[in-house]
């Protein structure tokens, strides 16, 4: 268990666009019926004036950004990555209907001792305007 499977500056790209499927779909299966994801005539009014995406779905992209970082290390490993947690996860902007994001994931730390790396993770939308932005923590647990 000398190596490790990811190294600093190691990278994966995750592009989606969030359409209103998306977020009913993420509104149902969570529970998370807020008004300002689903009642259109309510952030009509709002100074934001449309509806717009949960910051939980962001959360969920960048979930997906940390398995594409990490898919080349299945392959003969003998530790399997499981996620501990993020943390600093900030919602910067609004993620609206039809917005294609892009989701950044970039190993910026490993602590070989602890058997762990972390992710920065940033999140911008077509505009290049920084929506949401967090830091993941990956423990590569020793397979049986």
């Amino acid at each position: 268990m000398t190596e490790f499977y990811v190294a600093i500056g190691d990278s994966a790209r995750f592009t989606k666009t969030v359409g209103e499927y998306d977020v009913y779909s993420f509104a149902g299966i969570t529970g998370d019926f807020s008004p300002n994801h689903v009642d259109k005539s309510y952030m009509e009014k709002s100074s934001y004036g449309r509806l717009q995406a949960h910051g939980a779905l962001m959360v969920g992209y960048m979930s997906t950004a940390s398995t594409l970082a990490i898919a080349k290390t299945r392959d003969g490993a003998d530790e399997t990555p499981v996620s501990l947690g993020y943390d600093r996860i900030r919602f910067l902007a609004p993620v609206f209907f039809g917005d294609t994001v892009t989701v950044e994931y970039r190993i910026s730390a490993i602590d070989t001792a602890r058997r762990r790396s972390t992710g920065d993770i940033t999140i911008k939308n077509q505009d290049g305007t920084l929506v949401a932005v967090g830091t993941h923590i990956l423990k590569w647990v020793k397979n049986a």
